[in-house]
């Protein structure tokens, strides 16, 4: 198998895996479903993974680090204000109940079970954490690397709790987040 081959296969196995997790959850995943949507050889999954699970791991840490990236790459240069409202902004993309949101909350949950998976997402938020504490820092929020913590947990905490109350939209939750985030550089001032 050509290198170029190689990774598109590879790709394809990923993508399908992601759009699994999504539709059948982390256990309604098997190699033989996964290999046929990714119109694939069932033995291919196992030749480019040392494992289903490994698939499976990658798939949901790339499509929520990718999240987690555009979520933050407009954030540098911004003021406290700003970057909540782009940020937010940006997670009324997610419903709550589109693949994305059912993929981190499969994702979480399967962390709970997999501590190969929870390191990395716990490696995953830290270095989301760290990018909202630099722009914090940028923009005079005090204690950032708390702030950026609490801010973290309540992205989060929108995406899972979205499906279930779909009021939690930018248009509710920014005024909310940015009494606290904006009063904070405000009163520091």
């Amino acid at each position: 198998m050509t290198t170029q081959r190689a990774q598109e296969v590879r790709e394809r196995l990923l993508a399908a895996a992601a759009e699994l997790i999504a539709e059948r959850g982390w256990a309604g995943v098997s190699t033989r479903v996964l290999a046929e949507r990714a119109g694939v050889g069932p033995g291919l999954v196992h030749y480019h993974f040392s494992s289903l699970r490994a698939l499976l791991n990658e798939a949901a840490l790339r499509t929520m680090s990718g999240v987690v990236l555009e979520g933050a790459a407009h954030l540098p240069g911004t003021t406290a204000r700003e970057g909540l409202d782009l940020m937010l902004g940006k997670l009324d993309a997610y419903s709550g109940d589109d693949p994305t949101s059912v993929l981190f909350i499969e994702t979480y949950l399967a962390a709970g079970r997999d501590a190969e998976l929870h390191q990395a997402l716990t490696r995953l938020l830290a270095d989301f954490r760290d990018l909202l504490a630099d722009w914090m820092r940028a923009a005079g929020v005090p204690d950032p690397d708390t702030t950026a913590r609490v801010l973290a947990s309540a992205v989060d905490g929108l995406m899972l709790h979205r499906p279930l109350d779909p009021s939690l939209t930018a248009e509710t939750v920014v005024p909310v987040l940015r009494r606290l985030l904006v009063g904070a550089v405000e009163e520091s001032r």
